[in-house]
């Protein structure tokens, strides 16, 4: 079992804005996290996440077990 993901750099996480919904508020999230608690309304926020890892990465296999259809 792994640790950590192999494909998976955390060197390249990186930060991002995405404004709350509910009272417009720019929270900071982390490219990494699919949500955050908006510091000003207390309102769960979430950024659209991108494509499961499973269908690009080439450790997909190894870390999840998954085969992937070509």
């Amino acid at each position: 079992m792994l640790n950590k993901c192999p494909g998976q750099d955390s060197r390249k996480v990186r930060a991002e804005i995405i404004t709350c919904n509910f009272c417009g508020y720019n929270a900071e999230i982390f490219s990494d996290e699919p949500g955050v608690r908006c510091p000003e309304c207390g309102t769960k926020i979430y950024r659209q996440m991108p494509e499961s890892c499973a269908k690009w990465c080439k450790a997909a296999k190894e870390c999840l077990g998954y085969q992937k259809s070509e």
